[in-house]
């Protein structure tokens, strides 16, 4: 009959695995508890072992993932867009929530260079994005390739995804479930392209992406540890475009990032 794990040694078992794939260990074993000899253990509590779990990559595990899954078809592949590539297969045309059946066009993977060292990741696709296949194409994507272009680097430099690949319909927030089974890709990417900076864009993507909820005051302003990565949270260019007079706030996160990249911050910038 098989055992159930306690929650606790389930976590450190889960850290554990994390850690040694990170490592590009995949294999494990499993060696059988032998009793001493002469000795029949039947009426003692089984002894385990004290785990000490693996140090946390990320502020909080973000996305549940079955870390016992065979490995992903991307294992081993170095060519970074070769891994997306295979990643974007690995999605096929998803039907894993009930968003294909909502009026979604297409799927949205993400855009720009495999080895980017900035990533910005927003909430879901819109409209545009969902007619056109690419993420931050509409008039929040206009705002961006602003923003981008005022820290002097290039759209196309950059790496920019969504938490999910899907449009929602009219556009609503993504619900925890859907967020839920689309991230695990996202992760898949990030490790892939393996950025120096994440920067979330907006609420929605700062919460899933840390699992803390908190005010946009609060998550702003502060630099997390996250897979490898420093993450920064600033607001949604969306959430820009309907209350500007942020634009100087979110101004004040895109130099922080900058400064972390090792990018001259100018002065001033136009909107």
């Amino acid at each position: 009959m098989p055992c159930s794990l306690d929650p606790q040694l389930k976590r450190a078992l889960a850290e554990r695995v994390r850690f040694y794939r990170e490592l590009g260990i995949y294999d494990f074993y499993r060696r059988e508890t032998v009793a001493p000899s002469g000795h029949e253990n039947t009426h003692q509590p089984e002894q385990r072992e004290e785990m000490t779990p693996a140090p946390r990559i990320a502020v909080a595990a973000p996305i549940e993932e079955d870390l016992f899954a065979p490995a992903k078809p991307e294992a081993g592949v170095t060519d970074p867009a070769s891994a997306l590539h295979l990643i974007r297969e690995d999605l096929g045309d998803c039907t894993r929530c009930r968003l294909h059946k909502q009026g979604r066009k297409q799927i949205v993977f993400g855009v720009g260079s495999p080895k980017a060292e900035l990533m910005f990741i927003g909430e879901a696709p819109g409209a545009d994005e969902d007619e056109q296949g690419e993420p931050f194409v509409g008039r929040a994507g206009q705002l961006l390739n602003n923003m981008i272009k005022a820290m002097g680097i290039r759209r196309e430099d950059v790496y920019i995804a969504n938490i999910i690949k899907c449009r929602p319909p009219n556009n609503r927030t993504p619900e925890r479930d859907e967020c839920d089974t689309c991230s695990p890709f996202l992760m898949r990417q990030i490790a892939v392209i393996n950025p120096k900076v994440i920067v979330a864009l907006g609420a929605i993507a700062a919460k899933t992406l840390l699992t803390i909820n908190a005010p946009m005051a609060e998550l702003r302003g502060h630099w997390y540890d996250f897979r490898g990565a420093r993450l920064a949270v600033t607001y949604h260019p969306a959430f820009l475009l309907r209350d500007p007079r942020q634009k100087k706030e979110a101004w004040k996160d895109l130099q922080m990032v900058m400064q972390e990249l090792g990018l001259p911050v100018p002065a001033k910038t136009s909107d």
